[in-house]
C-alpha cells in the first residue's frame, strides 16, 4: 500500500491521534511519518520522551543536506512503537521549530523516499500525518504523492465550514499538478452530522468515522497502555479494509487502459 496522508483543517480534530491509533492497529508493516512542519508530538507524548538520543525527520533533513546521506541512515532515525518486531515503526516529526526550515526545502524528497518503501523488502506502507496545511511550508509533494489523502474534521458545522476551504485548496492544487481523481476523502470524527450530510456538504466521500473515545485519545496523547478493545481503537483497526480497497480500486483503474488497450472513459 502507497502512502496515505492525513491533513486537518483547523484546531485539533485529532489527525496524530487517528494516524497513531492506526500505526497501532493495522495489520501489515507500516511507518508513521510526522510531517507536521508545526512540530512532532509522538515523541513527548505517547513515548514519554523516552529515547536515547535525537532522532527523526529533523536529524534526517540535516543530514540529507549535508552530505545526501538519508539513504543510509533513514532506517536508524525510527522509533519501534512495537519492539523489537520493527513492524510498527515511527519517523518522529520535528521537536526544534528551527529544524523546520531543513525539512521544507526537502518535501520532495521525503515523498520519493516513502513511495520507494513500498517496492522495499520488507515492504512498508507510509501513514504520513500532515498536520494542518494553515502553516508555513507544508508537505504539498507529499500529498500529490499519496494515493490516499483522508481529511479529518470534527463532523460539527464549523469545522465543516472550515474544512470546506481547505479542500477547494487541495483541490485546485491536485488539478494543476494532475493528481489522480479520487485521491481526497473524508475521516470525520466524533458526533454531529451524520455521513451522508458530511459528504453531501464536502462533496467528497465519507471512507468511514472515528468515535469521541477521549479515554483512548488520552493514552495516545499522553501515554499509556493501549487497549485494543475501545471504541478508537476498534474503528482504526477498520480504516484499514475501505482504504486498502480504495488503492486496490484506484490501481486497477490506473492500470486497465494500458492492460485492455482502450482509453479511460471513467
Amino acid at each position: 500500500m502507497a502512502i496515505v496522508a492525513l491533513v486537518s483543517a483547523k484546531g485539533s480534530p485529532g489527525v496524530t491521534t487517528a494516524a497513531l491509533a492506526c500505526a497501532l492497529s493495522w495489520h501489515r508493516r507500516l511507518v508513521l511519518a510526522e510531517c507536521d512542519p508545526s512540530g512532532g508530538s509522538v515523541l513527548a507524548g505517547y513515548l514519554g520522551g523516552a529515547l536515547d538520543g535525537p532522532r527523526g525527520i529533523g536529524e534526517l533533513a540535516v543530514g540529507e543536506l549535508r552530505d545526501g546521506s538519508m539513504d543510509s541512515t533513514f532506517w536508524s532515525q525510527l522509533v519501534d512503537l512495537d519492539a523489537p518486531r520493527r513492524e510498527r515503526l515511527l519517523l518522529p516529526g520535528v521537536v526544534d521549530p528551527a529544524q523546520a526550515g531543513s525539512v521544507t526545502p526537502l518535501w520532495r524528497r521525503f515523498a520519493d523516499f516513502f513511495v520507494d518503501l513500498e517496492r522495499g523488502k520488507p515492504s512498508y506502507d507510509v501513514l504520513v500525518d500532515c498536520g494542518r496545511l494553515q502553516v508555513a511550508g507544508p508537505p504539498w509533494p507529499i500529498l500529490r504523492a499519496a494515493a490516499v489523502v483522508l481529511v479529518v474534521t470534527r463532523a460539527r458545522l464549523p469545522d465543516l465550514s472550515a474544512a470546506r476551504s481547505m479542500i477547494g485548496a487541495i483541490q485546485r492544487d491536485f488539478t494543476d499538478h494532475r493528481v489522480p481523481p479520487g485521491t481526497l476523502h473524508l475521516l470525520p470524527v466524533g458526533d454531529g452530522h451524520r455521513p451522508g450530510e458530511i459528504s453531501k456538504a464536502l462533496g467528497l466521500p465519507v471512507i468511514a468515522r472515528l468515535p469521541d473515545d477521549p479515554r483512548t485519545a488520552q493514552v495516545l496523547t499522553l501515554g499509556g497502555t493501549v487497549r485494543a478493545g475501545r471504541p478508537l481503537m476498534r474503528a482504526a483497526a477498520g480504516l484499514e479494509a475501505p482504504v486498502r480497497a480504495l488503492l486496490e480500486h484506484r490501481r486497477a483503474r490506473l492500470a486497465w487502459p494500458v492492460n485492455r488497450g482502450v482509453p479511460d472513459a471513467v
